[in-house]
């Protein structure tokens, strides 16, 4: 199993998410955090003044996934959130050692 965690702009999960239930993913989990990369922050005029914002808005997707399906699943997150520009994001995959559904107490895929 992998766990695949994206870090993606807000205004692009829906799209994500659509992609993503297109391909029958059933289930991830989506929060809102900051953060900067390349871009360092960006610059904002408020009321005359210029300041500094250095953690950016963004959205965390977190999905378990089976071994078979997770070059497609980033492979559909970097498609659907990509739009070209600096801060778009980035994807990482990662080794799920185990899960558990607590309801029923099934375990690896047979959880996802």
């Amino acid at each position: 199993m992998k766990m695949i965690m994206a870090v993606i702009k807000p205004f692009k999960l829906d799209d994500v998410r659509n992609a993503l239930t297109d391909l029958g993913i059933e289930g991830l989990t989506a929060t809102e955090v900051k953060g900067f990369g390349r871009q360092l922050g960006k610059t904002e005029n408020y009321q005359s003044a210029d300041y500094s914002v250095s953690f950016l808005p963004k959205v965390k997707i977190e999905i378990a996934v089976s071994d078979d399906q997770a070059d497609k699943v980033v492979s559909v997150i970097q498609n659907s959130a990509e739009t070209g520009r600096i801060g778009d994001g980035k994807i990482f995959v990662y080794d799920l050692t185990r899960a558990v559904r607590i309801r029923t107490g099934e375990e690896g895929d047979d959880a996802l």
